[in-house]
Protein backbone atom coordinates (compact mmCIF):
# COMPACT_ATOMS: atom_id res chain seq x y z
CA UNK A 1 0.00 0.00 0.00
CA UNK A 2 1.50 3.87 -0.88
CA UNK A 3 1.95 5.87 1.03
CA UNK A 4 -0.55 8.32 -0.91
CA UNK A 5 -3.10 9.83 1.18
CA UNK A 6 -6.46 10.34 0.11
CA UNK A 7 -8.36 13.25 1.44
CA UNK A 8 -11.19 11.20 3.24
CA UNK A 9 -8.00 8.95 4.00
CA UNK A 10 -8.46 8.88 7.81
CA UNK A 11 -12.17 8.87 7.81
CA UNK A 12 -12.02 5.42 5.85
CA UNK A 13 -9.21 4.10 8.18
CA UNK A 14 -11.31 5.26 11.49
CA UNK A 15 -14.76 4.42 10.54
CA UNK A 16 -14.34 1.39 8.46
CA UNK A 17 -11.20 -0.77 8.41
CA UNK A 18 -10.87 -0.40 12.22
CA UNK A 19 -14.28 -1.07 13.01
CA UNK A 20 -13.93 -4.31 11.53
CA UNK A 21 -10.84 -4.82 13.84
CA UNK A 22 -11.08 -6.76 16.96
CA UNK A 23 -9.61 -5.84 20.23
CA UNK A 24 -6.78 -8.63 21.16
CA UNK A 25 -8.11 -9.41 24.13
CA UNK A 26 -6.44 -11.52 26.82
CA UNK A 27 -9.20 -12.86 28.45
CA UNK A 28 -10.44 -10.16 29.92
CA UNK A 29 -13.83 -9.37 30.37
CA UNK A 30 -15.40 -6.09 30.14
CA UNK A 31 -16.71 -4.79 33.06
CA UNK A 32 -20.41 -4.35 33.19
CA UNK A 33 -21.19 -0.70 32.66
CA UNK A 34 -22.43 1.12 36.05
CA UNK A 35 -25.04 3.82 35.96
CA UNK A 36 -25.73 4.61 39.25
CA UNK A 37 -23.79 6.69 41.77
CA UNK A 38 -20.82 4.78 43.77
CA UNK A 39 -20.98 6.48 47.20
CA UNK A 40 -17.29 7.41 46.53
CA UNK A 41 -15.97 10.94 45.72
CA UNK A 42 -12.96 11.88 43.45
CA UNK A 43 -10.22 14.21 44.27
CA UNK A 44 -12.52 17.36 43.99
CA UNK A 45 -15.05 15.61 46.74
CA UNK A 46 -17.80 14.76 43.47
CA UNK A 47 -19.46 11.94 44.02
CA UNK A 48 -17.74 9.23 41.42
CA UNK A 49 -20.62 7.83 38.60
CA UNK A 50 -18.58 4.57 38.34
CA UNK A 51 -15.54 2.70 39.74
CA UNK A 52 -14.54 0.50 36.83
CA UNK A 53 -12.41 2.34 34.07
CA UNK A 54 -11.73 0.16 31.09
CA UNK A 55 -8.31 0.66 28.73
CA UNK A 56 -5.93 -0.55 26.45
CA UNK A 57 -2.26 -1.37 27.58
CA UNK A 58 0.93 -2.81 25.24
CA UNK A 59 3.18 -5.51 26.54
CA UNK A 60 6.34 -4.94 27.98
CA UNK A 61 5.46 -0.85 29.04
CA UNK A 62 4.21 1.35 31.41
CA UNK A 63 1.50 3.59 30.41
CA UNK A 64 1.02 7.43 32.47
CA UNK A 65 -2.54 5.54 33.07
CA UNK A 66 -0.60 2.38 34.79
CA UNK A 67 1.41 4.20 36.89
CA UNK A 68 -1.06 6.94 37.66
CA UNK A 69 -2.91 3.52 39.39
CA UNK A 70 0.00 2.45 41.06
CA UNK A 71 0.74 5.79 43.07
CA UNK A 72 -2.94 5.91 44.04
CA UNK A 73 -4.21 8.40 42.00
CA UNK A 74 -6.89 7.14 40.75
CA UNK A 75 -8.55 5.04 43.85
CA UNK A 76 -10.92 3.94 44.41
CA UNK A 77 -11.82 3.68 40.88
CA UNK A 78 -10.02 0.72 39.23
CA UNK A 79 -8.74 -0.65 35.85
CA UNK A 80 -9.68 -3.06 33.54
CA UNK A 81 -7.25 -3.96 31.17
CA UNK A 82 -9.31 -5.34 27.93
CA UNK A 83 -6.81 -5.48 25.48
CA UNK A 84 -3.70 -4.69 23.79
CA UNK A 85 -2.80 -1.14 22.26
CA UNK A 86 -1.52 -1.59 18.55
CA UNK A 87 -2.17 1.71 17.59
CA UNK A 88 -3.44 5.77 18.15
CA UNK A 89 -6.42 5.15 15.74
CA UNK A 90 -7.27 1.77 16.86
CA UNK A 91 -7.30 3.32 20.34
CA UNK A 92 -9.53 6.38 19.46
CA UNK A 93 -12.18 3.84 17.87
CA UNK A 94 -12.31 1.97 20.49
CA UNK A 95 -13.03 4.54 22.88
CA UNK A 96 -15.85 6.15 20.16
CA UNK A 97 -17.15 2.86 20.24
CA UNK A 98 -16.88 2.40 23.77
CA UNK A 99 -15.07 -0.91 24.14
CA UNK A 100 -12.51 1.29 26.09
CA UNK A 101 -13.69 4.55 28.57
CA UNK A 102 -10.28 6.13 27.64
CA UNK A 103 -7.96 5.89 24.06
CA UNK A 104 -4.54 4.31 24.25
CA UNK A 105 -2.01 7.72 23.82
CA UNK A 106 -2.51 8.92 20.26
CA UNK A 107 -0.53 10.88 18.09
CA UNK A 108 -2.11 14.05 18.31
CA UNK A 109 -2.47 14.72 14.43
CA UNK A 110 -4.60 11.53 14.30
CA UNK A 111 -6.96 13.67 17.11
CA UNK A 112 -7.19 16.83 14.82
CA UNK A 113 -8.16 14.37 11.50
CA UNK A 114 -11.38 12.68 13.29
CA UNK A 115 -12.37 15.42 15.31
CA UNK A 116 -12.82 17.63 11.82
CA UNK A 117 -14.81 14.85 10.47
CA UNK A 118 -17.15 15.37 13.58
CA UNK A 119 -15.79 12.31 15.49
CA UNK A 120 -18.00 12.93 18.83
CA UNK A 121 -13.99 12.56 21.17
CA UNK A 122 -12.24 15.30 22.47
CA UNK A 123 -8.17 14.71 23.87
CA UNK A 124 -8.23 15.61 27.62
CA UNK A 125 -4.59 15.33 28.80
CA UNK A 126 -1.08 14.52 27.12
CA UNK A 127 0.28 11.66 27.04
CA UNK A 128 3.97 11.50 25.23
CA UNK A 129 6.26 14.13 23.55
CA UNK A 130 9.73 13.72 22.14
CA UNK A 131 12.44 14.56 24.32
CA UNK A 132 15.94 14.85 23.32
CA UNK A 133 17.70 12.37 24.86
CA UNK A 134 15.62 9.63 23.98
CA UNK A 135 17.01 6.97 21.13
CA UNK A 136 14.19 5.89 19.82
CA UNK A 137 13.93 6.97 15.66
CA UNK A 138 13.65 5.44 12.18
CA UNK A 139 16.45 3.08 11.31
CA UNK A 140 18.27 1.31 8.23
CA UNK A 141 20.56 -1.26 8.26
CA UNK A 142 23.89 -0.27 9.05
CA UNK A 143 24.93 -0.94 5.30
CA UNK A 144 22.30 0.51 3.72
CA UNK A 145 22.79 2.90 0.81
CA UNK A 146 19.37 4.83 1.68
CA UNK A 147 21.45 8.47 3.59
CA UNK A 148 18.54 11.11 2.20
CA UNK A 149 15.16 11.19 1.41
CA UNK A 150 15.12 10.61 -2.22
CA UNK A 151 17.16 7.22 -1.88
CA UNK A 152 13.52 5.99 -0.19
CA UNK A 153 11.93 6.69 -3.61
CA UNK A 154 10.60 3.01 -4.63
CA UNK A 155 11.42 1.59 -1.02
CA UNK A 156 9.37 -0.05 1.64
CA UNK A 157 9.03 1.61 5.51
CA UNK A 158 7.69 -0.30 8.55
CA UNK A 159 4.43 1.11 10.46
CA UNK A 160 3.09 -0.10 13.33
CA UNK A 161 -0.58 0.88 11.32
CA UNK A 162 -1.66 3.44 8.64
CA UNK A 163 -3.41 6.95 9.47
CA UNK A 164 -0.77 7.65 12.91
CA UNK A 165 2.50 8.90 13.62
CA UNK A 166 4.78 7.14 11.73
CA UNK A 167 2.92 8.06 8.25
CA UNK A 168 2.82 11.39 9.52
CA UNK A 169 6.18 11.87 10.21
CA UNK A 170 7.76 9.60 7.36
CA UNK A 171 6.05 11.96 4.26
CA UNK A 172 7.19 15.40 6.52
CA UNK A 173 10.59 13.92 6.35
CA UNK A 174 10.37 13.35 2.59
CA UNK A 175 9.06 16.52 2.08
CA UNK A 176 11.88 18.43 3.56
CA UNK A 177 13.87 16.58 1.40
CA UNK A 178 12.02 18.03 -1.86
CA UNK A 179 9.57 15.01 -2.83
CA UNK A 180 7.36 16.09 -4.81
CA UNK A 181 3.70 14.32 -4.03
CA UNK A 182 4.24 11.73 -7.28
CA UNK A 183 7.43 10.76 -5.56
CA UNK A 184 6.09 10.50 -2.17
CA UNK A 185 3.41 8.13 -3.47
CA UNK A 186 6.29 6.02 -4.52
CA UNK A 187 7.64 5.28 -1.18
CA UNK A 188 5.48 2.27 0.12
CA UNK A 189 4.49 1.36 3.49
CA UNK A 190 4.10 -2.28 5.10
CA UNK A 191 1.84 -2.56 8.08
CA UNK A 192 3.81 -4.81 10.45
CA UNK A 193 2.65 -5.74 13.98
CA UNK A 194 4.09 -3.56 17.23
CA UNK A 195 7.29 -5.01 18.29
CA UNK A 196 7.91 -6.58 14.49
CA UNK A 197 9.60 -3.93 12.53
CA UNK A 198 13.45 -5.03 13.69
CA UNK A 199 12.84 -8.64 12.58
CA UNK A 200 11.00 -7.18 9.78
CA UNK A 201 13.95 -4.75 8.87
CA UNK A 202 16.60 -7.58 9.56
CA UNK A 203 15.06 -9.91 7.17
CA UNK A 204 15.29 -7.09 4.72
CA UNK A 205 11.13 -7.33 4.24
CA UNK A 206 11.30 -3.41 4.74
CA UNK A 207 14.25 -0.72 4.14
CA UNK A 208 13.23 1.51 7.20
CA UNK A 209 11.56 0.63 10.15
CA UNK A 210 11.29 2.37 13.78
CA UNK A 211 13.54 1.35 16.61
CA UNK A 212 14.43 1.92 20.18
CA UNK A 213 16.09 0.54 22.89
CA UNK A 214 17.15 -3.46 22.54
CA UNK A 215 16.73 -2.96 18.85
CA UNK A 216 19.28 -0.35 18.64
CA UNK A 217 21.29 -2.08 21.31
CA UNK A 218 22.18 -5.17 18.92
CA UNK A 219 23.60 -3.08 16.24
CA UNK A 220 23.82 -3.72 12.46
CA UNK A 221 21.41 -0.78 12.70
CA UNK A 222 22.25 3.31 11.47
CA UNK A 223 19.53 6.35 12.22
CA UNK A 224 17.90 8.24 9.16
CA UNK A 225 15.47 10.36 10.95
CA UNK A 226 13.74 11.31 14.93
CA UNK A 227 10.83 12.96 15.74
CA UNK A 228 12.65 15.17 17.46
CA UNK A 229 15.08 16.43 14.72
CA UNK A 230 12.16 17.95 12.72
CA UNK A 231 9.85 18.83 15.31
CA UNK A 232 11.72 19.08 18.59
CA UNK A 233 10.33 19.11 22.10
CA UNK A 234 6.60 18.92 21.67
CA UNK A 235 3.90 17.46 22.73
CA UNK A 236 2.98 14.55 20.25
CA UNK A 237 0.34 12.18 21.53
CA UNK A 238 -2.65 12.32 23.79
CA UNK A 239 -5.04 10.73 25.62
CA UNK A 240 -8.76 11.43 24.09
CA UNK A 241 -12.28 10.31 25.41
CA UNK A 242 -15.54 9.97 23.92
CA UNK A 243 -17.87 12.86 24.65
CA UNK A 244 -20.54 10.60 25.45
CA UNK A 245 -18.15 8.82 28.34
CA UNK A 246 -17.32 12.62 29.71
CA UNK A 247 -20.94 13.45 29.83
CA UNK A 248 -22.01 10.36 31.74
CA UNK A 249 -19.32 10.06 33.95
CA UNK A 250 -17.92 13.48 34.55
CA UNK A 251 -16.39 12.91 37.64
CA UNK A 252 -15.38 9.50 37.19
CA UNK A 253 -13.19 11.06 34.36
CA UNK A 254 -11.78 13.80 36.47
CA UNK A 255 -10.35 11.13 38.83
CA UNK A 256 -9.03 9.41 35.85
CA UNK A 257 -7.37 12.58 33.82
CA UNK A 258 -5.84 14.60 37.28
CA UNK A 259 -4.71 11.03 38.39
CA UNK A 260 -2.60 10.60 34.56
CA UNK A 261 -1.69 14.06 34.85
CA UNK A 262 -0.45 13.58 38.48
CA UNK A 263 1.45 10.82 37.41
CA UNK A 264 3.31 12.55 34.54
CA UNK A 265 4.51 15.28 37.07
CA UNK A 266 5.82 12.31 39.74
CA UNK A 267 7.83 11.12 36.73
CA UNK A 268 9.61 14.27 35.91
CA UNK A 269 10.19 14.77 39.62
CA UNK A 270 11.70 11.74 40.25
CA UNK A 271 14.98 9.88 39.00
CA UNK A 272 15.13 7.71 35.84
CA UNK A 273 16.49 5.22 38.26
CA UNK A 274 13.61 5.92 40.46
CA UNK A 275 11.23 5.49 37.72
CA UNK A 276 12.21 2.19 35.86
CA UNK A 277 12.60 0.62 39.19
CA UNK A 278 8.86 1.38 39.81
CA UNK A 279 8.10 -0.14 36.27
CA UNK A 280 9.74 -2.89 36.42
CA UNK A 281 7.51 -3.56 40.47
CA UNK A 282 4.31 -2.49 38.60
CA UNK A 283 4.87 -5.77 35.26
CA UNK A 284 5.99 -7.92 37.42
CA UNK A 285 2.65 -7.03 39.96
CA UNK A 286 0.35 -7.60 36.50
CA UNK A 287 1.67 -11.28 36.19
CA UNK A 288 1.44 -11.30 32.26
CA UNK A 289 3.77 -12.90 29.73
CA UNK A 290 5.87 -9.89 29.25
CA UNK A 291 9.38 -8.78 28.30
CA UNK A 292 11.10 -6.02 30.37
CA UNK A 293 13.93 -5.29 28.17
CA UNK A 294 12.91 -2.43 27.09
CA UNK A 295 11.85 -0.54 30.31
CA UNK A 296 15.37 0.64 30.84
CA UNK A 297 15.52 2.40 28.05
CA UNK A 298 12.74 5.05 29.54
CA UNK A 299 14.08 8.27 28.90
CA UNK A 300 10.90 10.09 29.78
CA UNK A 301 7.68 11.08 28.24
CA UNK A 302 8.27 14.52 27.68
CA UNK A 303 5.27 16.51 29.02
CA UNK A 304 5.41 19.39 31.46
CA UNK A 305 2.37 21.16 33.68
CA UNK A 306 0.57 18.06 34.39
CA UNK A 307 -0.29 16.86 30.80
CA UNK A 308 -2.04 20.62 30.12
CA UNK A 309 -2.70 21.03 26.59
CA UNK A 310 -2.59 23.91 24.23
CA UNK A 311 -3.51 25.32 21.08
CA UNK A 312 0.09 24.90 19.80
CA UNK A 313 -0.18 21.37 20.32
CA UNK A 314 -2.56 20.37 17.76
CA UNK A 315 -2.30 23.68 15.50
CA UNK A 316 1.13 22.62 13.67
CA UNK A 317 -0.97 19.63 12.55
CA UNK A 318 -3.98 21.44 11.53
CA UNK A 319 -1.82 23.28 9.52
CA UNK A 320 0.28 20.67 8.19
CA UNK A 321 -3.52 18.57 6.65
CA UNK A 322 -4.33 21.87 5.41
CA UNK A 323 -1.18 21.98 3.47
CA UNK A 324 -1.86 18.49 2.92
CA UNK A 325 -5.11 19.10 1.51
CA UNK A 326 -6.63 16.29 3.89
CA UNK A 327 -8.44 19.41 5.73
CA UNK A 328 -9.64 22.56 4.32
CA UNK A 329 -8.65 25.68 5.81
CA UNK A 330 -11.04 26.55 9.09
CA UNK A 331 -12.08 23.17 8.89
CA UNK A 332 -11.57 22.82 12.37
CA UNK A 333 -10.06 25.05 15.57
CA UNK A 334 -7.64 24.00 17.79
CA UNK A 335 -10.21 24.33 20.74
CA UNK A 336 -12.05 22.29 19.70
CA UNK A 337 -9.71 19.16 19.48
CA UNK A 338 -9.09 19.33 23.10
CA UNK A 339 -10.36 20.05 27.01
CA UNK A 340 -8.74 20.96 30.08
CA UNK A 341 -11.49 20.19 32.30
CA UNK A 342 -11.20 17.71 33.50
CA UNK A 343 -7.29 18.09 34.61
CA UNK A 344 -7.00 19.10 38.38
CA UNK A 345 -3.29 18.10 38.63
CA UNK A 346 -2.07 21.70 39.26
CA UNK A 347 -4.98 22.48 41.64
CA UNK A 348 -4.26 18.34 43.72
CA UNK A 349 -0.56 19.60 43.80
CA UNK A 350 -0.94 22.88 45.37
CA UNK A 351 -2.98 20.61 48.41
CA UNK A 352 -0.47 17.98 48.53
Amino acid sequence: MHIRIKKNHFNILLYLFLGSMVLILNGCNKSIETTSATGEVNVLGEELETLNFNYLGSPGTVTPLELAEDLGYLAPVKLNYVGIATGGPQGLQAALSGDVDISSTSFVGSIVNIVASNAPVVAVVAGYGSPPDDNKGYYVLEGSPIKQQRDLIGKKVAVNILGAQAEFILKEWLKRGGLTANEINQVTMVVVPPGSGEQALRQGHVDVAALTGPAIDRGGVRILYRDWQMFGDKTLGAYAMSKRYLEKNPHTAQQVVTGIGRALDWANERSREEVIARFEAIVAKRQRPENTDALRYWYGWGVANGGKLKDEDFQIWIDWLVNDGQLKAGQVKASQIYQNDYNFADTIKSTD
